[in-house]
């Protein structure tokens, strides 16, 4: 008689820890390379960052002491395992311009920078959700095609727009033309109205598309003709029924755009002269600052990371099966 041991259970067996380790390793291989990256391009620029901060009339003996002082004679790659090395210890270096280290400037100026890249997105989900949902309901069937023509026009054009030229536009009519906000500085929260819509209107634009067409393939499907067929009231079937199964798509897209939004904050808030890390990384470049320049970028690159990686763990724990699929 041939007996079959069993195999006990391992946690290479667990689904969830497949797909953890899957994700981990994905994001530790994409940080490397954003920290390798944001080295690489800081030696692409072009002019010395000491002679820039020092100012044309430094003596050379100083410039060349600086330099020493910072280790930019060394060896590339000990350049490298020297940046590597302080980053583990949560060194980012000094600022160049300010003599600041680039961890207290970054502290300084993230919070703007997450204030109206949170509320546009907040603002994008709030409008485009319930567009989107009312204009499915409005033109499923075929119904209505001289609403859907200017839905689809309308959020075509918008989602077209860049940013910074609906940040301009925006300052001329409601700052210049109208005088009814400001159109420079974090004053207070009418200083905000303009920043966040100009982050939000592109991506509420292809978020509502997004929705409605999610919500019409969901409405044809067969467990919402049978819930018609219960006669439930209309509201219960579109937002009970319908609705969190056209959410996924969404999710993942908006997701994608949030990081997008961050991303945008580097012209708009240019355009509202907004204290954020998009105005500090631009003047750090005209300045060539090359390790606050660096310390913005790994936040950026950071965050950017961090969002995609909470949009798959979103999506893998409202649907367990993308989860079983990737392990």
């Amino acid at each position: 008689m041939v007996t079959t041991a069993i195999r006990p259970a391992g946690l290479g067996d667990n689904v969830w820890f497949r797909f953890a380790v899957r994700r981990l390793a994905r994001v530790l291989v994409s940080v490397w390379v954003l920290l390798t990256a944001a080295f690489g391009m800081i030696h692409l620029i072009p002019g010395d960052p000491v002679r820039a901060a020092l100012g044309p009339t430094a003596a050379p003996e100083l410039v060349e002491a600086r330099r020493a002082a910072l280790g930019l004679d060394d060896p590339l790659w000990q350049q490298y395992l020297h940046y590597l090395g302080n980053l583990f210890t949560g060194d980012l270096g000094t600022s160049l311009g300010s003599g600041l280290p680039v961890a207290q400037v970054i502290g300084d100026r993230l919070p703007a920078t997450l204030e109206i890249a949170g509320y546009a997105f907040l603002l994008a989900v709030a409008v485009s959700v319930p567009a989107g949902t009312v204009m499915a309901v409005l033109t499923r069937g075929g119904k209505r095609r001289t609403t859907e023509l200017a839905f689809t026009s309308a959020t075509a054009v918008l989602a077209a727009i860049p940013e910074f030229l609906i940040a301009v536009g925006l300052v001329f009519v409601f700052g210049v033309s109208l005088g009814w906000l400001p159109v420079a500085g974090r004053s207070g929260p009418e200083s905000y109205l303009l920043p966040v819509l100009a982050l939000a209107a592109g991506p509420a634009a292809v978020l509502a598309r997004i929705t409605r067409v999610e919500m019409l393939a969901v409405l044809r499907a067969d467990h919402i003709r049978t819930a018609r067929s219960k006669r439930l009231p209309a509201s219960w079937i579109y937002l009970r029924h319908a609705l969190p199964n056209a959410l996924t798509a969404t999710l993942t897209l908006g997701g994608l755009l949030l990081s997008a939004m961050v991303a945008g904050t580097l012209l708009v808030e240019n355009v509202f002269a907004w204290p954020g890390l998009g105005s500090t990384i631009v003047q750090s470049i005209l300045a060539k600052d090359s390790p606050l320049v660096q310390g913005v970028v790994l936040v950026y690159g950071l965050g950017v990371l961090l969002v995609n990686l909470l949009v798959d763990v979103a999506l893998a724990l409202l649907d367990p099966r993308s989860a079983i699929r990737e392990s």
